[in-house]
């Protein structure tokens, strides 16, 4: 599983800085290019859902050796594409291959962990994946440079065969509380649904209103017939009272926002910078060095959570990473900028972690896929809101790392994570309220 999300994570940021030697080497450029990336992330997030729950009915060893081995081998495909259609089918594979790892990886450590060990063993996974998410720019950066892009393709192939390797000597794990059946509208229809949205949010920033509109339009069809299937299917894709699990939906919005939140991270501090403190790639890098290790190590933090206080720490590091982000924008030196970005790869960090481990810490653990595709899907679709907003506020001559606009990305941020603490504080008070009046009408019954 560790080895899993650490190339899922590194694959899906070591090759932004790439891009212009990609084209370069196999004859392509303009915005067909950014489909290496696009496809990627468009194929992880649309069929992450479905994985999830294929693996709790056929098996979670199953399908997360086969999503290693397909991630291994279209790795390598990745690294011997000669041109751009082939390197974009490659990476619509790998991102298959990762749909599969994630949630079925999650929802398997749940399963054959014993509770008092599960959030731990979570937690060092998330870490070191965390790792590659932090390090991926500058690590796809230095392949580049110093080999080749190709060669971050390479460095998957031997980890996913270790990781096949490993998985396969583990026991099979699968949901016994239901029927062998696969839901095929349910799938169709939530795969179609969250194809469309990601495309609309990938895509819909150079397109015309009306046409964005139409496009919100389409998936919110596909999504009321998603819900009209779950609804009659003798076995859901979806169990609908899943949604009505208040801690569940509470970590998995807050972690929503919490990845959108880390996206904007990692896309304006390392740029800001080069721009606004006017760093050198290499120093920029070394820079970054110090919270992008915080942001790993906070995973293994976040695995020590009790599932009973998971809501109040999430709650207190969106309120503490609203304050981070804001002290990023007015920052007055250097020094500071650092320090505040470090705490922030801390408390952003033990969010993100937190939200996959806490949530299977409160669903049954036989739907514990299911659960944990659901969960992967809207944290995915929140990172694709992140880009989108990054490059919305971009400085179109300047860059994301120019003053003003990196202030902007960041005080947006700040204020969504803010909204988020908000609401998460007043439902914990609606939650506590009942608790508190029974308590006091338990005094008052009492004999004096």
């Amino acid at each position: 599983m560790s080895v899993g999300v650490f190339c899922i994570q590194l694959d899906s940021f070591a090759l932004n800085l790439a891009l212009p030697q990609i084209g370069r080497d196999i004859h392509a450029g303009g915005d067909s290019l950014q489909w290496v990336i696009s496809a990627y992330l468009l194929s992880t997030g649309t069929l992450m859902l479905g994985a999830g729950r294929l693996g709790d009915l056929f098996g979670r060893r199953r399908l997360l050796v086969l999503g290693l081995a397909l991630f291994g081998t279209s790795s390598l495909v990745c690294a011997l594409a000669p041109t751009l259609p082939v390197l974009v089918g490659a990476r619509v594979a790998q991102g298959a291959g990762a749909a599969m790892i994630m949630p079925v990886g999650l929802s398997l450590l749940t399963n054959v962990y014993p509770s008092e060990l599960r959030g731990r063993a979570t937690g060092r996974a998330l870490g070191i994946g965390g790792i590659a998410t932090a390090c991926g720019p500058f690590i796809g950066g230095a392949l580049t440079e110093a080999v080749s892009w190709r060669a971050v393709f390479w460095l998957n192939v031997p980890l996913a065969v270790l990781g096949a390797v490993w998985a396969s000597r583990t026991a099979e794990s699968y949901d016994t509380s239901t029927h062998r059946s696969v839901d095929w509208g349910g799938l169709f229809t939530a795969t179609a649904a969250l194809a469309a949205l990601a495309f609309v949010v990938d895509r819909g920033r150079h397109w015309q209103w009306p046409v964005s509109l139409a496009g919100l339009v389409v998936v919110a069809a596909l999504l009321t017939w998603f819900v009209w299937q779950e609804r009659k299917a003798a076995s859901p894709l979806v169990e609908l009272t899943l949604f009505r699990n208040g801690p569940y939906v509470a970590l998995t919005l807050a972690g929503g926002v919490a990845n959108a939140a880390t996206v904007m991270f990692l896309f304006v501090v390392p740029l800001t910078l080069q721009g606004q403190w006017d760093l050198s790639v290499a120093l920029a890098g070394a820079a970054f060095l110090v919270p992008a290790l915080a942001m790993a190590l906070a995973g293994p933090l976040a695995g020590r959570v009790a599932p009973p206080a998971a809501v109040r720490v999430m709650t207190i590091c969106l309120g503490m990473g609203a304050a981070v982000l804001a002290c990023l924008a007015w920052a007055s030196s250097l020094v500071v900028y650092l320090i505040a970005a470090t705490v922030g790869g801390v408390v952003l960090g033990i969010a993100n972690s937190l939200t996959l481990i806490a949530t299977q810490g409160v669903i049954r653990p036989e739907r514990a896929g299911e659960a944990s595709g659901v969960t992967k899907t809207i944290i995915t679709v929140a990172a694709g809101l992140g880009v989108a907003l990054a490059g919305a506020v971009s400085d179109q001559n300047h860059g994301v790392g120019a003053e003003a606009a990196s202030d902007t990305a960041l005080q947006a941020t700040a204020l969504g994570c803010m909204a988020a603490c908000l609401i998460l504080v007043a439902w914990i008070g609606k939650r506590e309220r009942p608790r508190q009046n029974a308590c006091l009408a338990d005094q008052g019954a009492r004999p004096r």
